[in-house]
C-alpha cells in the first residue's frame, strides 16, 4: 500500500510539473528555440519584453522584423484572459524560413510578462494597440537596431502585428517596408463588423497620418473570416506605395505557403 501511496505521489508530481512547464510562454519559447533563434530579454519604457533574434554572421545592416498577432486577449470572448500569449505561433514559422537577419518582437506583458508591475489585462484588451504598448515596442527595436548597427528595418506584422507594423513605422525612421498578413487596418470597423466593444484605448491605422516614401504589401486572405478582405481591401489600396494582394489563406494558415515568394519580393527591395 505505501508503494501504491508513493507511485501516486510520483505520478501527481510528474503531471503538476508537466503542466507547470506547458504554459505558452514556454512553448513559445521552445518553438523559438527549435528553429535556433536566441531568446533576448529587454526593457524599455517600463515594460519587460522577451523576444527571439537569427542574426547570421553574415548579417548585413538590414533586419527583418516579424510581429505577433494578438495571441488570445480574452477567454471565450468573455473574460480577459489571465495570460495574452499566442498559443500557435504564426510568424515564428515564417521566420525561420527567413535567411536574412530577423528580430522576433515581443509585446509588453507577453511571452510570460502578464503578472509584472506596470501590466494589467487592459494591456492586452482595449489597449493593446494603445500609446504605452507602441512607445515600448518602438523604443525596444530602435536600441535593438543602434546596439546591432542595423540601419534600415522591414516590419512583418500577422493579423494585430500588422495593426502594430503600422504604427511602429510612424515612429521608427530606419523603417523602408511593411509587410502585412490579415492586418487589423481599422479597429472600428473591425469591431463594428463582428459586434465586439471597440478598443477605445488604442491606435487606430486607419486614422493616422501616412508616412511616405516606404514600400507597403498588405495580403489578405480569402477564405478569412475574422478579417474579411473586403473589410479593409480598398482603404488600403489608396494608402501611398501601397500593393494590396488576396492569397489563398484563412486568418492563420496558408501563410507559409506563400511566404517564400514575399522574401524574393523583399530581396529586391532597393
Amino acid at each position: 500500500m505505501p508503494v501504491t501511496r508513493l507511485h501516486l505521489l510520483i505520478k501527481l508530481s510528474l503531471l503538476l510539473f508537466l503542466a507547470a512547464c506547458s504554459t505558452p510562454a514556454v512553448r513559445l519559447h521552445d518553438q523559438a528555440m527549435t528553429f535556433g533563434f536566441q531568446a533576448l530579454e529587454t526593457e524599455a519604457a517600463g515594460f519587460k519584453l522577451t523576444s527571439f533574434s537569427h542574426l547570421p554572421l553574415s548579417a548585413g545592416k538590414r533586419l527583418h522584423v516579424y510581429l505577433e498577432g494578438d495571441g488570445r486577449p480574452w477567454e471565450r470572448g468573455l473574460f480577459p484572459a489571465a495570460d495574452p500569449t499566442t498559443r500557435t505561433s504564426t510568424v515564428l514559422t515564417l521566420m525561420a524560413a527567413d535567411p536574412t537577419p530577423t528580430l522576433y518582437l515581443g509585446r509588453p506583458c507577453y511571452n510570460g510578462h502578464a503578472g509584472d508591475p506596470g501590466c494589467s489585462q487592459i494591456i492586452w484588451t482595449g489597449a493593446r494597440y494603445g500609446e504605452r504598448v507602441v512607445a515600448a515596442m518602438t523604443q525596444a527595436l530602435i536600441d535593438f537596431c543602434i546596439q546591432r548597427g542595423f540601419r534600415e528595418v522591414v516590419l512583418i506584422g500577422h493579423s494585430g502585428g500588422g495593426t502594430l507594423a503600422l504604427l511602429i513605422a510612424e515612429r521608427l525612421p530606419q523603417t523602408v517596408a511593411v509587410v502585412t498578413l490579415a492586418a487589423n487596418y481599422d479597429i472600428d470597423i473591425w469591431a463594428d463588423h463582428h459586434g465586439y466593444q471597440r478598443l477605445n484605448d488604442s491606435l487606430n491605422p486607419a486614422k493616422r497620418a501616412i508616412k511616405t516614401g516606404i514600400a507597403e504589401w498588405h495580403l489578405l486572405g480569402q477564405r478569412d473570416n475574422n478579417i474579411p478582405p473586403e473589410l479593409f481591401q480598398q482603404a488600403l489600396r489608396q494608402r501611398p506605395n501601397s500593393k494590396v494582394e488576396i492569397v489563398d489563406a484563412d486568418h492563420g494558415h496558408g501563410w507559409q505557403a506563400i511566404w517564400p515568394l514575399i522574401l524574393k519580393r523583399l530581396e529586391h527591395l532597393p
